[in-house]
């Protein structure tokens, strides 16, 4: 497939995974949609060997766009809603940041298993401990001793997942990860501008007084931005053949994709007293029986999604090879409706009803969009660009960086002339 259908697809994929992950929110909500968009770079690769290790890769990108999960925002938007260049830039400023320690971790260990070979695997222990040390000396120095708190009084969480970052940066760098590097490079660039470009969104949407949910057009522009980016880092460069699949670690990974992450998720989103708050907003009266209702709908959903994925796996594993092939296509839309379903099931959208008001009323379009670019690309004979090695000089990511920093002036002088100051402002200063 080519490179452009690839990336439109992760981008669509990882920005509707983004969008759902804003009604359930945090690190786990997080890991469903990173799994999302590593399924999408699988699906769209058809490299065998990745094919073989799905579950594994899956994983890997659900863990990496999760650690950064962590992070508090909030506050962070209710910086760019205010009138001062100062404020608003800082506020935009720290979106990119804290959008590209999403990409960054997320881009980066999904590389990282990429790039694994026979003849050069990582060392998971190490790294692991080496960002675990790095998230609590950062978090120590920044926050404890010098204070440099970036939503004060929220969660400084982000301070964690950056000392986590560095250290998988380092790691990749002094390894000799170059490619893993790359993709980390190119996810925090595209996640970063998408979430301070997407915030500006939804600023621009408040001043024209249009009722719609407007954060969760942020959230989309987020994951789809961050989408482009983590595709265009895998499919601009030559990977190495090839890593043989484990079949032990492939069921562990299996275990968490399909059934762990969704059952925490359910756990956390899906309380009693959630649907029975909310049950009388959607014309419910009898609320008790409601709330009941929709935690079975959950459970019943999560039994199902995980006995069909643990028999599809296994009969794909004792049958032929193209098996898994066509598979991970199937997974990558299943999985993306079993998020869906569920966001849906949260939000009462079947009980408030399908109208261009709700933004969750477009999730299935979107979903629906990646599903026809995934068959246009299928009928078409051969690629019609092969993946080249690609290999920025620092100057080049200095050049990205700085546009990226013109921007972000560009929409805060926008921002500040638009209005007289929004609802939800804060001052950091």
């Amino acid at each position: 497939m080519s490179k452009g259908k690839m990336m439109w697809i992760t981008a669509l994929i990882l920005g509707l995974g983004w969008a759902i992950r804003g009604h359930f929110g945090h690190e786990w909500g997080a890991s469903w949609a990173g799994a999302m968009a590593a399924l999408a770079v699988l699906a769209t690769s058809k490299r065998e060997d990745w094919l073989q290790r799905a579950p594994v890769l899956t994983a890997l990108g659900a863990l990496g766009w999760a650690v950064a999960g962590m992070a508090s925002y909030g506050i962070v938007i209710g910086y760019c809603r205010g009138v001062g260049f100062g404020n608003v830039l800082y506020g935009y400023t720290m979106l990119a940041i804290i959008g590209g320690l999403y990409g960054f971790m997320g881009g980066g260990l999904f590389g990282l298993g990429l790039e694994t070979s026979d003849k050069k695997r990582p060392d998971w222990p190490k790294l692991i401990t080496e960002m675990v040390i790095g998230g609590f000396l950062f978090y120590g120095l920044f926050i404890f001793q010098l204070g440099w708190n970036m939503t004060p009084p929220r969660s400084e969480m982000w301070a964690g997942a950056m000392g986590a970052s560095l250290a998988l940066g380092w790691y990749l760098y002094r390894e000799g990860y170059g490619k893993a590097l790359r993709v980390a490079g190119y996810s925090a660039l595209g996640a970063g501008f998408g979430f301070a470009f997407g915030n500006f969104i939804q600023t621009f949407g408040a001043t024209t007084g249009t009722s719609y949910n407007w954060w969760n057009v942020m959230e989309f522009t987020l994951g789809f931005c961050g989408g482009l980016g983590l595709a265009y880092a895998v499919a601009t460069q030559d990977w190495p053949e090839k890593a043989m699949p484990s079949k032990t670690s492939n069921w562990y990974a299996l275990f968490l994709v399909i059934f762990l992450i969704p059952l925490i998720n359910f756990i956390e989103a899906m309380k009693i007293e959630y649907f029975t708050k909310m049950a009388p907003t959607w014309g419910v009266v009898d609320t008790g029986n409601f709330a009941a209702t929709q935690l079975w709908f959950g459970i019943i959903t999560i039994a199902i999604f995980t006995s069909t994925g643990i028999f599809m796996w296994k009969r794909a594993q004792l049958g032929a090879s193209n098996l898994v092939d066509r598979l991970i296509p199937v997974s990558l839309f299943a999985y993306s409706f079993y998020y869906t379903f569920f966001g849906f099931i949260r939000n009462g959208l079947f009980y408030k009803g399908f109208e261009l008001k709700y933004s969750d009323t477009l999730y299935f379009p979107i979903l629906l969009i990646a599903l026809i670019i995934w068959i246009w690309g299928q009928r078409q004979k051969s690629s019609d660009d092969a993946p080249v090695s690609s290999d920025e000089s620092w100057k080049t990511w200095a050049i990205l960086l700085t546009l990226i920093g013109i921007v972000l002036i560009i929409i805060t002088l926008i921002s500040i002339n638009m209005h007289d100051g929004l609802a939800g402002y804060h001052e950091r200063f």
